[in-house]
């Protein structure tokens, strides 16, 4: 057998009760094929075909050796059923490679020397993974517009960007400086990207458009869409100077997308204030409306909300604050700042993601509603939360968490708002977060020190109770008079959260009973701005 079938034999591994195969690993874990070498660049040509279902193009990825290697494998990421048409590389000059199951292997024979600036190029071809439920399953959407035009994009934050392009497939290398991409279509349709278009080339019957992104750009957020668009700009006076706004529709939407996309100055404007400066003013920002209902690409976002309030006209907390603005606009946009400016280095900690973005919803409701609308709309939201598993998942193996990391992690966002009992100190760590992880991709306990550190607050019985558990936090007391006794249940050993009553009074509970005396006889009240629940014996 040789080395890489070795490898792709599908050994399983039990992991907490779930089996996860060696291909899991090799997906999600920084491997000995991959932990020599450090992507710098992204240079990506696609052409899609609307009547096949296919698409072809190249991918040259630049990159530094980051450690001295001897005879080292790459590997590189294409799942089936596409395939390698050509592969070239800088380091030989005839380069051998097998393209295995989802995995392209590079064998060499040579030494590697830290520092050393490399490239490797692969033309890739085929009839891509077709997505059944976009954005939540992934894959390439072939459809056509509401006048039978050809319609086209990806999705594939899940599933991983190699179901589509040669790259290397995990969240935690991004490539440093960036990615042009130029999409080459028939002449009457128009291809968008990622970053400020560059170039516009007409190629006979054909069209290329150049893109071009200067910043780290996370792989699931490289994507094309191609269609009949248009496209109107504007710009927004933000922190760093003048950004430029982009947005790209379908010709017949021109004029409900200016009335709905009015929602990005205010928005752009509360996270700003909430988050910093948005974190890609090199690349612009961009709205593109899309056949599925949206996804959170870098300056790319993808938009298919109906030109409508809410989630597809819905309110998701039930409080009715849910149709004030557009779902998709306001989630889909915070996320530039939580998942592109700060992005997990592994699946498992997608929280980091979902749940400051989740409450992004929250703050842009503050902003521009009022604190009572936006308690409103967090506490609504619990009725989504299942605690079904935990919201960490599995590390290594591509793994997400419980879909709890959306509301269930904002909740816990909201309750630790509550714990530090400053929304200025809380703001400002919200800000230090994107200064000081600026452009990183990062681990959940990095966010959570951060938080203790910044916050002067020993909050990990709390990130552990919400992030690890599937149990809501229970207070359970009684009142005779004054006398207040209390206690936890419910709770991880050792949990720790104080409780500020809307009387100003706080108390301390732990998993023992403690008593207190109130300064009125009137029965207790307790906030429910906690994520707990209140049990009166």
């Amino acid at each position: 057998m040789t080395k890489t079938a070795l490898l792709l034999s599908f050994v399983s591994i039990g992991i907490f009760g779930q089996n996860f195969t060696k291909q899991d690993t090799l997906k999600g874990s920084n491997t000995e094929y991959r932990n020599f070498w450090d992507v710098k660049k992204y240079d990506i040509t696609l052409e899609a075909d609307y009547q096949t279902k296919s698409i072809k193009g190249s991918n040259k990825i630049s990159f530094e050796i980051t450690t001295d290697v001897v005879n080292p494998t790459f590997q590189i990421d294409l799942q089936q059923p596409m395939k390698t048409a050509k592969l070239k590389s800088s380091f030989a000059k005839n380069t051998t490679y097998k393209h295995e199951d989802d995995f392209i292997f590079i064998p060499t024979k040579r030494t590697f020397k830290k520092g050393e600036k490399l490239s490797i190029t692969i033309d890739y071809e085929g009839n891509p993974v077709i997505a059944q439920k976009a954005p939540w399953d992934g894959g390439w959407i072939f459809t056509t517009d509401n006048n039978g035009n050809p319609w086209m994009t990806a999705a594939d934050e899940g599933i991983g960007a190699s179901i589509w392009l040669p790259c290397k497939d995990i969240w935690e290398d991004e490539p440093d400086y960036g990615i042009s991409f130029k999409i080459i279509t028939s002449k009457d349709l128009v291809g968008v990207a990622n970053g400020k278009l560059i170039e516009t080339k007409k190629l006979g019957k054909k069209t290329s458009y150049l893109w071009e992104v200067k910043n780290p750009i996370n792989a699931y957020s490289i994507i094309p869409s191609i269609g009949k668009y248009v496209n109107f700009n504007e710009t927004f006076d933000g922190e760093k100077g003048k950004l430029d706004l982009s947005y790209w529709v379908l010709d017949y939407n021109l004029d409900k997308a200016k009335k709905q996309f009015s929602q990005v100055k205010p928005m752009m404007k509360s996270f700003e204030y909430w988050f910093g400066a948005y974190p890609f003013y090199e690349d612009s920002y961009k709205i593109v409306e899309s056949p599925h209902l949206g996804m959170e690409h870098q300056s790319n976002v993808a938009y298919g909300n109906r030109f409508e309030n809410g989630y597809l006209g819905r309110d998701l907390s039930g409080s009715g604050v849910g149709l004030k603005w557009d779902f998709i606009i306001i989630h889909e946009s915070g996320h530039e700042w939580f998942a592109n400016n700060i992005t997990a280095k592994d699946q498992a900690d997608m929280w980091i993601h979902e749940a400051f973005t989740s409450y992004s919803e929250t703050l842009y409701t503050e902003s521009l509603f009022g604190k009572e609308d936006a308690n409103a709309y967090v506490i609504g939201t619990r009725k989504a939360i299942q605690n079904d598993r935990p919201i960490i998942g599995k590390f290594g193996v591509r793994h997400e968490g419980s879909g709890d990391m959306y509301y269930k992690g904002a909740n816990m966002l909201h309750t630790i708002r509550q714990v530090i009992n400053d929304d200025e100190k809380f703001r400002q760590i919200l800000r230090g977060l994107n200064k000081d992880f600026y452009h990183q991709t990062v681990t959940g306990k990095q966010i959570e020190n951060y938080f203790i550190q910044k916050s002067g607050i020993n909050l990990q019985s709390i990130f552990d109770q919400y992030l690890t558990t599937t149990y809501i936090p229970t207070l359970e007391y009684k009142q005779n008079g004054t006398k207040l006794e209390y206690r936890w249940t419910h709770t991880i050993k050792g949990f720790t959260m104080p409780l500020y009553l809307p009387s100003g009074e706080s108390i301390i509970p732990k998993d023992t009973w403690q008593t207190t005396e109130l300064k009125s006889f009137q029965p207790v009240e307790f906030s429910k701005n906690y994520y707990i629940l209140y049990n009166k014996l």
